[in-house]
């Protein structure tokens, strides 16, 4: 049984959500052959992979009966298929005949069949095997009406696709509880995605997951965002779930960390100035501004186009909801959008792994183009992008907040290797962290 400790309401900036529980963490070693043993690295995908849910895709690329989309996943491809009664259904991607891959693409649409590329054996779109060459020729039986596609579970939510490889796997909303709750006031399912990148990194999976549960990293890595963004601990809420599932609140503001908070800076103008707000107003008190910022958005936004401010909080409207799901994906709400951040292992070595990078908007009415970290996007689904980082980070400008903390996983997985290291030294502010591998812990010997 986890022991619990109460953080009193007034170390929080704002209430802190009733659910959370604030696990104490047992003080569970963090060692860096976590990150490259493939010893480990076969107790996770044994363990904890198998048994959790995973985001396929989302169900905008599932429009009409017998389109689909794949996720592989280590060396397993999931195929995930929209059923004519408009369900959604998973499958393993695989031909039962001789072993097979039957779909080879990220996403497309087969009519009624997968129809198997070595021998032509039909699969339908509801598992069913419906045709066989030569079917007289078995002799034990014909395999039409015998054989079906093996399939998985699958459920959505947000417009999310979710499956799992564990047959007995609780139900989506369980699992994800309180996350769909939290993101309740967005509109998730009719929000599109406008970006879509994949990047694959010398890094490990759980890089990602270790750096969105804590803002520490946040003045030394993105430091063009002290002007706007309170990552000092005593402004921000942590919140932790017996589900191993986190959040934490950042305001929009100037931090506080420092002996200038209260001074205007450029970012924090510009901000301001973009909601008809005169930064000189807020001279000597500029983190007054965020609560007038609130206002000037609740009154300006509809007209602007921003009709989903309506269903905002007045926090909401300001402030950056990060969102760490259990156990590689990171959904960061804010007043414009969802950012959201997964990490996958590489199926060879636990050095490597693949970074996404998604980012939902919603319709922003009467334009055809909404922003992002890359500039105005047309609001449509947005085709995949995939590279290694390397050159990513040669075409994108430097100061994009992705390549800053994909640098620092690269530099951190060369040191996890040093014989000089043999566990994590943490602030109270990433007490999160320390959970989260307590969580992984808690898989791998059979605790969950």
């Amino acid at each position: 049984m986890a022991t619990y400790i109460q953080v009193p309401e007034t170390d929080a900036p704002y209430p802190t959500d009733a659910r959370a529980q604030f696990p104490a963490a047992r003080g569970d070693a963090i060692t860096g052959d976590r990150y490259w043993s493939k010893e480990f690295a076969a107790k996770e995908w044994e363990h904890m992979w198998k048994r959790v849910w995973h985001v396929g895709g989302r169900t905008a690329q599932l429009e009409e009966p017998g389109d689909f989309i794949t996720h592989n996943f280590m060396r397993q491809s999931v195929v995930m298929v929209r059923q004519k009664d408009g369900g959604i259904r998973a499958f393993h991607n695989v031909c039962r005949h001789r072993g097979n891959r039957l779909v080879t693409v990220e996403e497309g649409g087969v009519g009624e069949h997968f129809t198997c590329p070595y021998h032509g054996w039909k699969w339908n779109i509801n598992g069913a095997l419906d045709h066989v060459q030569d079917e007289e020729d078995f002799p034990q039986g014909s395999p039409c009406g015998k054989l079906r596609m093996k399939e998985v579970p699958c459920e959505t939510w947000g417009g999310f696709v979710f499956y799992s490889f564990d047959p007995n796997a609780v139900p989506l909303m369980e699992y994800l509880d309180p996350i769909p709750s939290l993101l309740g006031n967005r509109d998730l399912a009719n929000w599109k995605r406008v970006v879509w990148r994949t990047l694959r990194v010398n890094t490990n999976w759980k890089f990602a997951s270790d750096n969105f549960n804590e803002a520490y990293h946040i003045p030394a890595v993105h430091p063009q965002f002290e002007g706007m963004i309170d990552d000092h601990y005593s402004t921000t809420v942590f919140e932790m779930y017996p589900t191993g599932h986190n959040r934490m609140i950042e305001k929009l503001q100037p931090s506080s960390r420092y002996p200038d908070a209260q001074q205007m800076k450029p970012l924090w103008a510009q901000v301001l100035k973009e909601w008809d707000l005169d930064p000189a107003e807020f001279e000597g008190r500029a983190q007054e501004g965020r609560l007038a910022l609130q206002q000037a958005r609740r009154k300006l936004g509809p007209a602007r186009g921003f009709t989903h401010f309506a269903a905002l909080t007045d926090d909401e409207l300001t402030d950056q909801f990060h969102h760490t799901c259990f156990p590689n994906l990171t959904l960061t709400g804010t007043p414009e959008g969802l950012h959201v951040f997964r990490t996958e292992p590489d199926m060879e070595d636990p050095n490597w792994s693949t970074f996404d990078y998604w980012y939902l908007a919603p319709e922003v009415a009467g334009g055809a183009d909404v922003p992002t970290l890359y500039g105005l996007r047309p609001w449509k689904e947005a085709e995949h992008q995939t590279g290694d980082f390397t050159a990513y980070s040669a075409e994108i400008p430097q100061g994009d907040f992705l390549i800053q903390d994909l640098d620092v996983a690269v530099t951190q997985q060369q040191g996890l290797h040093s014989l000089g290291h043999d566990d994590a030294y943490l602030a109270g502010q990433e007490t999160r962290v320390r959970r989260f591998h307590e969580v992984i812990n808690d898989y791998i010997e059979g605790r969950r």
